[in-house]
């Protein structure tokens, strides 16, 4: 990676947050949600974007995700708009599961610890 893509993934993480929390309007989002990381190909043509939801309810978690990447569009058009770079990439939305997956690897670990104890 270059300095200059890094920068640009920075400044994308930093802008794209902020337009899910404060200016789109999507009434399925409903879930406290985190942009992670932004991963910007070197010809900036598509960047990955990580989403981490903290849900228990994994129905309005998938509606929150929904909304997000549906938002794709309108995302694009506000970071052209404020942002001055002659390319906006496609931004590719990825749901990071490794929160949950961690979650369910200490409820196996603690299970374990439960069974030695006993």
């Amino acid at each position: 990676m270059t300095n200059r893509t890094d920068k640009l993934n920075a400044e994308f993480k930093r802008y794209i947050a902020e337009l899910l929390t404060k200016k789109v309007k999507d009434p399925r989002i409903t879930e406290m949600f985190t942009v992670l990381d932004v991963d910007c190909d070197r010809e900036l043509s598509t960047a990955k974007v990580y989403i981490s939801i903290y849900s228990t309810d994994s129905d309005r978690a998938a509606q929150t995700f929904i909304a997000i990447r549906d938002s794709e569009a309108f995302i694009r058009r506000e970071i052209s708009k404020s942002m001055h770079i002659r390319k906006v990439p496609k931004f590719d939305f990825i749901l990071d599961t490794s929160m949950s997956y961690g979650q369910k690897i200490n409820e196996i670990l603690n299970a374990i610890k439960t069974d030695d104890d006993n």
